[in-house]
């Protein structure tokens, strides 16, 4: 390793673990040569000497974490071969018990999509399972999953071999080198000041683990990541132990199990986790150990012997506890820095750096070197947390505990965090809460789910896939949108007022559509980056000259606000502001929206006076809130923009004025149910940064001969000029109208596998299970074909016929909204 300090790099890289050596390998492998990595004690020292090496994916729900994942876990297979540097890899399978319905459902849902994705894994019975893992106890396992091609690996041999492999190709490696500051000027990064000297650098990349956060605070950046002790025992040998036995992994007692030495590791994901350190790690931990919490782990201890009773009775050779760190929502924080240019990140690993490593050095390399992201990035992109709520010592200290098991046990749909609740509540929080809601959490959103017929009853019985106790509550909410009237909190929908002399300029060059429209116009748009892929959806409404609202989903908050800053011109005055925290929103949509809304305001709600796709000022009793006519439920309505300090009052106001007109609450669920019956998009969850609008169905809203263009518009016209795209969004209504889709079953078509839903919910006034996603096809994905094929959808381990369309099957013609 080298001593020198250079005065210049093209890229500096803190933290010499895992990441910071994968994404020096990766950055070389692209052939940025001039990259210098900044460790502060020794390789590896850090977390990744303690990690326990197991290169497994468990259940994964997402595209993106597929990809990461195999190409890690073949990067790792081939390291030792390119490198000739030994990485203790070995392939040596892996099992996963379902002794629940639940969890069998969830792994039957789960290991299609996962195969489609070149992670192999086949349903065995329990004795099979035993066969493979003999000392296990299978006794109460329904079934089990089993991963052939899954293995281990040396974690320090194996980071040695990424620094040996970067080192190959040009780049430095300095130890015993602290990163103590990073310099910046007029919001871009110039360089790091070490007690050596400084080096100018054109990109920074904070790969500093648990001291990320700190190393990010002293930057001005928010990264919100929190230190917890890990636990696992090793035992002394066990008679029947060999060194190829495979992998097991237990979400029913959150343990873990492989072979140590010929005896057992145990390592632990328990459900009371102990936050370490809220107040910083000390910058001088090195190679370091937690003295062990004997009386909290053991009771998690024996549980997980219940599963292998052998190791109760095997002598303890260690226990070991050491930090790892975690994020909020255990995804990992990888991107660009928020407000400081070319500052990147690649940090939270929560616990899963030596597998997750390879995957997303290999996607944030191309970030740096290329400009895009070549994976889905909504879920992980540092941008997500827009604020510094996540990050106080008390919410760390509060929703750390429920980390591990979160990141490791069985996953359910509609199930949320716990812990740490209550971040951000709409003033309209309370009425809600005594109307019956239960609530979900989105992004630290407290959102009203479904509402039961009294507070008492909002509680769910048991997270499952099929129909939960709240089922009939929310099929009532449904048809109330459909034949009379709802109310919708939308508080949460993130609006921005961006104002200023060149405010036009920036939204039509940042817009796929036309902004530069009549003041009181609703514009959706999509806004691409320059390979024609979506940074967002959302809507633009002008509200004057040189003043726009615009109104995007919570999950894209921080994204969005970072893009507009990003594309401010050096010579240009645009403001933005974010307007969230002082206004709520109210969402009232049905057949009876307008009947409702006359009945307490004196302006003109008729199409000519207030037509679909306007905004206008109007009166509710004492007061003037913005009304905007759109819709995301393919129902006549009106977002109503209100002050907190009328948004009570209005409120009640509607729900008076709605008592006999059939008026309910609506939820999340609810909302979901319709917006997918009308096939209506969503940026991060159906539709990312590698889709385009034209193969997502939204070319309307996509202006290719507007003056001046807008970022994406040559790659969209290339697009368009090819024709019928191959790949392209569909609708699916399935014919069976017992099974439920929660998204991730595999679309079929001729008995092959080309594509997967999305996002799915039950379609009720449709009749089933209704779902949106992208098919892909050697040949063009014409209305012919699609009316004509025979499609079929996976679900648990069951093809059922479906229905698809490229066009809305509910009201194509959009009637209902322009009634």
């Amino acid at each position: 390793m080298s001593q020198d300090l250079p005065s210049h790099a093209q890229c500096v890289i803190i933290g010499g673990g895992s990441i910071g050596c994968n994404l020096a390998y990766h950055l070389t492998k692209l052939g940025m040569t001039d990259v210098v990595l900044l460790e502060r004690d020794k390789l590896t020292s850090g977390t990744t000497w303690h990690a326990a090496g197991e290169i497994v994916p468990a259940v994964l729900s997402s595209e993106w974490e597929c990809q990461l994942y195999t190409y890690g876990r073949n990067l790792i297979a081939g390291l030792e071969a390119e490198t000739e540097q030994a990485t203790g890899f070995r392939q040596v399978g892996y099992i996963q018990p379902a002794d629940t319905p639940e969890r069998l459902e969830e792994m039957r849902r789960g290991a299609p999509f996962m195969s489609r994705f070149g992670i192999e894994v086949h349903e065995i019975s329990p004795s099979e399972a035993a066969e493979r893992f003999p000392i296990g106890d299978f006794s109460n396992t329904l079934a089990a999953f089993w991963y052939p091609l899954e293995g281990r690996t040396n974690p320090v041999d194996t980071t040695m071999a990424l620094a040996r492999g970067a080192r190959s190709r040009g780049a430095r490696i300095v130890e015993e080198t602290a990163a103590e500051e990073i310099l910046t000027k007029n919001g871009r990064v110039t360089g790091v000041r070490t007690a050596k000297g400084e080096i100018i650098a054109e990109h920074v990349v904070i790969c500093a683990g648990m001291w990320s956060r700190q190393i990010g605070e002293r930057a001005g950046l928010n990264l919100p990541l929190q230190a917890a002790e890990h636990y696992y025992l090793i035992t002394e040998p066990i008679e029947g132990i060999t060194r190829d036995m495979p992998l097991l992994e237990d979400p029913h007692s959150w343990t873990y199990f492989r072979e140590e030495t010929g005896g057992l590791l145990v390592g632990l994901f328990e459900p009371d986790a102990a936050p370490w350190n809220i107040e910083g790690i000390p910058e001088n931990f090195a190679f370091g150990e937690i003295d062990p919490d004997w009386d909290r782990v053991t009771p998690h201890l024996e549980v997980s012997f219940s599963r292998v009773p052998a190791a109760a009775n095997a002598g303890v050779r260690k226990l070991f506890c050491g930090p790892e760190s975690f994020t909020p929502d255990v995804v990992p924080l990888v991107g660009a820095a928020p407000g400081l240019k070319n500052c990147w990140v690649a940090a939270g690993m929560n616990s899963l750096g030596i597998l997750g490593g390879p995957g997303f050095a290999m996607a944030l390399a191309h970030w740096i070197v290329e400009g895009y992201c070549p994976v889905d990035h909504t879920a992980f992109n540092v941008d997500r947390f827009a604020d510094g709520s996540h990050n106080t010592p008390g919410f760390r200290r509060a929703r750390t505990p429920e980390l591990l098991s979160k990141s490791f046990g069985a996953h359910y749909p509609n199930e949320s965090f716990k812990s740490a609740r209550g971040l951000k509540q709409s003033v309209l929080y309370d009425r809600l809460k005594a109307a019956g809601a239960y609530f979900t959490e989105s992004h630290g959103w407290e959102l009203p789910d479904w509402f039961a017929p009294s507070p008492d009853e909002a509680k769910v019985e048991a997270f499952g896939w099929g129909r939960q106790n709240w089922w009939a509550w929310h099929a009532e909410e449904h048809r109330a949108a459909r034949e009379n009237v709802v109310l919708i909190d939308m508080s949460s929908m993130s609006k921005f007022l961006v104002q200023g002399r060149d405010a036009c300029a920036l939204m039509n060059r940042i817009s796929c559509n036309e902004i530069d429209v009549e003041p009181g116009r609703v514009v959706y748009t999509a806004w691409t980056n320059e390979r024609g892929g979506f940074e967002a959806d959302l809507t633009v409404t002008r509200l004057g000259e040189s003043r726009f609202l615009v109104v995007v989903g919570e999950n894209s908050h921080g994204h969005t606000e970072a893009w507009m800053r990003q594309h401010i011109g050096a010579e240009e005055f645009v403001t933005v502001t974010d307007i969230t925290p002082g206004i709520s929103q109210i969402n009232v949509h049905g057949p009876k929206a307008r009947d409702l809304l006359q009945k307490i305001s004196e302006a003109d709600l008729s199409n000519e006076g207030f037509p679909f796709m306007s905004a206008r000022e109007i009166d509710v009793g004492f007061f003037k809130v913005l009304a905007l006519r759109v819709t995301y439920i393919g129902e006549l309505g009106w977002e109503l923009h209100v002050s907190n300090l009328q948004a009570v009052q209005v409120y009640d106001l509607l729900t008076e004025a709605g008592s006999d007109l059939g008026l309910r609450n609506a939820g999340m669920q609810t909302l979901s149910s319709l917006r997918l019956e009308k096939a209506y998009r969503d940026f991060g969850v159906d539709v990312d940064n590698t889709d385009n609008p034209i193969e997502a169905g939204l070319g309307f809203a996509v202006k290719l001969d507007k003056p001046g263009g807008f970022i994406g518009r040559d790659a969209l016209a290339a697009i368009k000029e090819k024709g019928t795209p191959n790949t392209r969004m569909l609708q699916f209504l399935l014919s069976d109208p017992e099974p439920l889709l929660h998204g991730g079953e595999l679309i079929h078509l001729k008995g092959e596998a080309v594509g997967y839903i999305q996002a799915g919910a039950y379609g009720h006034s449709l009749g089933g299970a209704v779902g949106i996603g992208f098919v892909e096809l050697d040949e063009p994905v014409t209305g012919e074909l699609v009316e004509a094929g025979n499609w079929r959808v996976g679900v648990a381990g069951r093809l059922i016929e479906a229905k698809a369309s490229l066009k809305p099957m509910l009201d194509p013609g959009m009637e209902r909204i322009k009634r």
